[in-house]
């Protein structure tokens, strides 16, 4: 199945930084700080969120499945189907302290999000 890319429908990665990402009731929860991509598929496999602090300052970074964003036209951000509170045990990790994305840790971020790892 072929389908056109449109403007609407492809987006540079530097235009995702700094998108803001929503729950479903509208509240705020953080920004997209990068995607990780898979070196092999070129797919994107993650979005990694800035969660918590004050101004930027003490952040964590949350990587969120990718396919559990939708991007919300009308609120000019991502929404995922997570409340604050579910975060606060979510897998995470401190800012410039990266984890090894591998399939053991991919997996637990996708069972923590409910989605299936793909």
């Amino acid at each position: 199945m072929h389908t056109s890319n449109t403007a609407s429908s492809v987006i540079s990665s530097s235009r995702v930084n700094g998108t803001n990402v929503y729950n479903p009731a509208g509240e705020k929860l953080g920004s997209i700080d990068s995607l990780m991509i898979d070196k092999i598929t070129g797919q994107v496999r993650y979005a990694v969120m800035e969660f918590g602090g004050f101004l930027g300052i003490g952040t964590d970074l949350y990587p969120l499945p990718w396919h559990s964003l939708k991007y919300e036209p009308n609120q000019g951000g991502y929404v995922v189907s997570v409340t604050k509170e579910q975060l606060h045990n979510a897998p995470r990790y401190e800012n410039n302290t990266w984890p090894e994305y591998t399939d053991e840790y991919g997996r637990r971020v996708h069972d923590y999000y409910g989605v299936p790892y793909i």
